[in-house]
C-alpha cells in the first residue's frame, strides 16, 4: 500500500462508485442532423495510432501538416493557422478574447442562436456589444452591414456564414473590403459550413475565421480549424490589455504553432486529435476543394427533390439564402415533429433532428456533411420521413 505523508491519514477505500466495468458499447448511428456526422473510418483509425510526446519532432510535423491542410481549407497564404484544443466554440472563444478589447465595439449580425452566443460571449469580455438582429430564416444585406459598420465604427464585424439553427447561408461577397475601409476586422463562424460552401479568406478579405471538426470535414468533435490575417495578428500584438484568457491567448498559442519562429511549450496538444485532423486535411485535398463543395450541393438538391414531393416545405423561403449543410423543413400544421425523429432512430438509425433556439418546435434539421453527404443517406432519410409522415396520416399509402 502507498504510504501517506506527514500529517496524512489512510482509510479503507470506499468501492461504492467503482466503475465503469467491461467494455464500452456504443450503439451504430447514421448522424444526418446538424453535428457531429459520422466520421470517416480512416479518421477513427488514425485516432488509435500510437500516441507521440506533444513536442516530439514527429508530432510537430503532423501539427506543420494540419497547418498546411487549413491554409488550402481556408483559401489562404497567411501562415496564422491552427487548430484550437477545444470544440467549435473554443474557436469562437480564441476570436473573441483575442480580437477584442474591454470597451470596445463589436458588432453581432444575429440571425440564430450562434448570434447570440457570440453576443453573450462578447459581452462577458467587456465588449460595447451592437446586435443586429435579423428574422429567422433571413440573411442581411451588404447595405445594412455597411450602414452599421459606417455609423458604429466597430473594432470587429461578427457574421455566421452558416447558420445551423434556421439553416441560412450568410453572403459574404465585398464585406472584407468594406470592412478594411473602416478599420474593422471581419469575423465568420463556419463551424457547419467550412469544407461545404465557397470560401476564400484572403480573396474575400476575411480577417479571422473558426470552425469545428465534426462537420463537413468528417472527424470526431474535439478541435476548432482557426485562420487569422495579417491584420488580424497586428491587432492582437497592438493589444493594450492582455488576452483574458490564458489557455486561449493566441500570442502564446501560436508561438506552440512555430507562428512566430522557435516553438514554445504551451499546453498539451490533443495528439490523437490532431492525428484525426491531419487525416481530415489530407481526405480534403485528396477529394479537392471545388469537388466536395459541388458533392454537398448535390445531395443538398436530392433532398429537396424527395422532400418537395412529399409536400414538405423548406423554412428559409429564398433559396439563394438557404444552406446546404444543414437544411431546415417546415414541420406541417398538425404533425408531431418529435414522432417522426424517434421513428428514424428507433426503426432507421438515423438522426433527424428538431430546432434549435428561434425555430425550436417549427423545423426539422437535416445535415448532410461530409462523410455523410453522400446519395445513399439522403435516401435513407427520404425513407425515414416518408414512413413517419404516412403513420401520421400526412401521407397516403
Amino acid at each position: 500500500m502507498s504510504q501517506a505523508r506527514p500529517g496524512e491519514d489512510m482509510f479503507p477505500i470506499d468501492d461504492k462508485h467503482k466503475g465503469p466495468t467491461g467494455v464500452i458499447d456504443v450503439p451504430k448511428r447514421i448522424l444526418m442532423g446538424p453535428g457531429p456526422a459520422n466520421a470517416d473510418p480512416r479518421i477513427l483509425a488514425a485516432q488509435s495510432l500510437p500516441l507521440l510526446g506533444h513536442m516530439h519532432p514527429p508530432f510537430l510535423k503532423i501539427m506543420d501538416e494540419v497547418q498546411q491542410g487549413l491554409r488550402y481549407l481556408f483559401q489562404t497564404d497567411s501562415p496564422y493557422t491552427l487548430c484550437v484544443s477545444g470544440t467549435g466554440h473554443a474557436g469562437m472563444e480564441a476570436c473573441i478574447a483575442n480580437l477584442v478589447e474591454p470597451g470596445e465595439t463589436v458588432i453581432v449580425g444575429n440571425k440564430g442562436i450562434w448570434g447570440e452566443r457570440v453576443c453573450d460571449m462578447a459581452d462577458r469580455f467587456g465588449a460595447n456589444v451592437v446586435e443586429l438582429k435579423k428574422e429567422a430564416g433571413k440573411t442581411f444585406s451588404f447595405e445594412e452591414l455597411k450602414e452599421a459598420v459606417e455609423k458604429h465604427k466597430p473594432a470587429v464585424l461578427f457574421l455566421c456564414q452558416g447558420e445551423s439553427s434556421t439553416g441560412v447561408h450568410q453572403a459574404l461577397g465585398g464585406l472584407g473590403e468594406m470592412c478594411k475601409k473602416n478599420g474593422t476586422l471581419l469575423l465568420v463562424d463556419t463551424v457547419c459550413s467550412l469544407g461545404g460552401v465557397p470560401i476564400y479568406a484572403d480573396k474575400w478579405g476575411i480577417d479571422a475565421i473558426y470552425s469545428g471538426s465534426q462537420k463537413c470535414l468528417s472527424a470526431p468533435p474535439g478541435g476548432a480549424p482557426l485562420f487569422l490575417s495579417p491584420r488580424a495578428i497586428e491587432k492582437i500584438k497592438a493589444r493594450k490589455t492582455k488576452v483574458r484568457s490564458y489557455y486561449l491567448d493566441l500570442n502564446l498559442v501560436g508561438k506552440y504553432w512555430g507562428w512566430f519562429g522557435d516553438r514554445m511549450y504551451h499546453h498539451t496538444g490533443m495528439v490523437s486529435m490532431q492525428y484525426a485532423m491531419r487525416e481530415a486535411l489530407a481526405l480534403v485535398a485528396d477529394e479537392g476543394m471545388e469537388q466536395m463543395w459541388a458533392r454537398h450541393d448535390a445531395v443538398h438538391k436530392q433532398l429537396w427533390e424527395g422532400l418537395s414531393a412529399m409536400g414538405l416545405e423548406p423554412f428559409v423561403k429564398d433559396p439563394k439564402d438557404r444552406l446546404c449543410t444543414v437544411n431546415t423543413i417546415k414541420v406541417p400544421e398538425g404533425v408531431d415533429w418529435a414522432a417522426v425523429c424517434k421513428l428514424a432512430m428507433d426503426k432507421y438509425s438515423v438522426e433527424i433532428a428538431g430546432g434549435l433556439g428561434p425555430t425550436a418546435g417549427q423545423v426539422w434539421r437535416v445535415g448532410l456533411m461530409g462523410y455523410n453527404a453522400h446519395p445513399e443517406n439522403v435516401a435513407l432519410v427520404l425513407d425515414a420521413f416518408r414512413d413517419g409522415l404516412t403513420q401520421q396520416g400526412f401521407l397516403k399509402n
